[in-house]
C-alpha cells in the first residue's frame, strides 16, 4: 500500500474475499487517518451527507489518509467517490477503498472512475508470504523454504488468516460455517436482487464437491431445477463474492480444444472435501495470486487457463503472458511418471516452462524457472517463487 502511494495519486482499490485481512491491512496503513465503514450506521450517515460534509468531519485527523471500507454496498458509491476525489484529492489525501465483493461487479457503460484508481486484489496467505512476508514483484522470485509444519497447516486449514493462525480443526469448521453464512445471508443480498438464496447456496455446495471439474451449466440446472441462464448468473454472483473463481480453456493454436466451459475452484481451497482436488485447488490459488499480483503491479498482461482437447489431452493450468502461453503446470500428489500431455503441449505451444508439480515432494533449493524443458518440481519450491 505504501509503495502505491509513493508513486501514484490515484485511489487504491483493494478487493478480496471476506475475512482475508483487508480491513486489518488498511488500518495498519492509516492508523492516524480517517476510517469509514459502510456497515457502521454512524459512518454511513456521514457518507450519505455528501463529500463536503464528510470532509468537514476530518478536521482532527492527524494524517491525510482516508479509508472507505465496504462502500460498494452504497448504490451511488461510484459517483460519491468521483465527486470526493475530484474535489479534495488535490489537497494531498491518500484514498484507500476496500470491498469483499468485486468493486467492478455491476459496472454499466463507461467507468465513471476511469483514471482515478488502481485495483489491487488481496489473496489468502501463500507459501511465499510465509517464507518472506511482503511484496515479491520479481518475475519470478528466488526460491525460499518454509517449515514442513507451516506447509501442512496451509494445505489443511487454508490461507485465510484466522484459521491459519489458530490451526485448530474445530475452530476452522466453525469459522468456515460462519463465513459461509455471512456470504449467503448478507453479502449476496447486498450486491444483488436474487431471491433464490437457498438455490444459490445449494449451487455453492455442488461446486465445492466438483472443484477442478468443468462447469456444466445444463447439468447443474437440472439438479437445481433452474434454467441455464439462472445458473450462469448465480455462478457469476459466487465469483463476484469471492466464493469461487473460474478458469477458462486456452484454445488459440490448439486443434479440437474445448472452447467454452470453465473449471471452478474455491478461494478457500481447504474447504474442498477431496484431498486430490484440494491439492489442485491449492496450486490454482497460488497461480491466480501470482497472475493478479503481476497484473496489478503493471508487470504484464497475464491470464490463467487450462488445456483440454476433445481427444482427452489435458494439462491442469496454462499461464499466459501478453496473450501467449508462457507456463504449463500439471499437479500430482506424489511423484509419478511425467504426463505425456505436458510435453505434447509444451512443444505444440512453445511455452517457456512446463512443470509437473508434486505436492508431497520435499523442498529443493533450486530455481525452477532455470529449466525450459518439462520437469518435475516440488510444490514447496515452485510456489515459494510466486508472489
Amino acid at each position: 500500500m505504501r509503495e502505491h502511494f509513493e508513486t501514484n495519486r490515484q485511489m487504491m482499490f483493494v478487493a478480496g474475499p471476506r475475512q482475508v485481512g483487508k480491513t486489518t491491512a488498511a488500518q495498519a496503513f492509516a492508523p492516524r487517518g480517517a476510517y469509514f465503514n459502510w456497515d457502521n450506521e454512524d459512518h454511513r450517515g456521514v457518507i450519505l451527507a455528501g463529500p463536503a460534509a464528510l470532509t468537514n468531519s476530518l478536521g482532527l485527523v492527524a494524517e491525510k489518509r482516508i479509508i472507505f471500507d465496504e462502500i460498494h454496498k452504497y448504490p451511488n458509491w461510484r459517483n460519491f467517490l468521483k465527486g470526493w476525489f475530484d474535489t479534495y484529492a488535490a489537497d494531498g489525501w491518500k484514498v484507500l477503498v476496500t470491498g469483499s465483493a468485486r468493486l467492478d461487479t455491476f459496472r454499466k457503460g463507461a467507468d465513471s472512475l476511469m483514471g482515478r484508481y488502481f485495483l489491487h486484489r488481496m489473496h489468502p496467505v501463500s507459501v511465499r508470504e510465509i517464507a518472506a512476508p511482503g511484496t515479491a514483484d520479481e518475475l519470478p522470485a528466488g526460491p525460499l523454504a518454509i517449515p514442513d509444519a507451516e506447509y501442512e497447516v496451509l494445505l489443511e486449514h487454508g490461507g485465510f488468516p484466522e484459521p491459519f493462525i489458530r490451526r485448530d480443526e474445530r475452530f476452522t469448521r466453525r469459522w468456515r460455517r460462519q463465513r459461509h453464512g455471512l456470504i449467503f445471508r448478507e453479502d449476496l443480498r447486498d450486491i444483488s436482487r436474487v431471491y433464490e438464496v437457498g438455490q444459490v447456496e445449494t449451487l455453492a455446495t455442488l461446486l465445492r464437491h466438483q472443484v477442478g471439474c468443468v462447469c456444466n451449466y445444463s447439468s447443474l440446472g437440472k439438479k437445481l431445477r433452474a434454467s441455464d441462464d439462472s445458473i450462469r448468473r448465480w455462478v457469476s454472483l459466487l465469483e463476484a463474492l469471492y466464493y469461487c473463481f473460474l478458469i477458462r480453456p486456452w484454445s488459440a493454436n490448439v486443434p479440437r480444444s474445448l472452447l467454452k466451459e470453465p473449471k471452478t475452484y474455491l478461494w478457500d481451497w481447504a474447504a474442498c472435501p477431496d484431498p486430490g482436488f484440494r491439492n489442485e485447488n491449492f496450486v490454482a490459488s497460488h497461480l491466480l495470486k501470482a497472475v493478479h499480483g503481476w497484473q496489478d503491479a503493471g508487470i504484464g498482461d497475464f491470464g490463467l487457463h487450462y488445456l483440454r482437447t476433445k481427444d482427452k489431452r489435458e494439462v491442469d493450468f496454462v499461464v499466459s503472458r501478453d496473450n501467449r502461453p508462457w507456463l504449463l503446470v500439471e499437479v500430482k500428489t506424489s511423484t509419478s511418471a511425467q504426463s505425456p500431455h505436458l510435453r505434447y503441449f509444451h512443444e505444440r505451444l512453445g511455452t517457456r516452462h512446463a512443470f509437473q508439480v508434486v505436492i508431497e515432494a520435499e523442498y529443493v533449493d533450486g530455481d525452477c524457472f532455470e529449466r525450459t524443458d518439462p520437469v518435475e518440481v516440488p510444490a514447496r519450491t515452485l510456489l515459494s517463487q510466486l508472489p
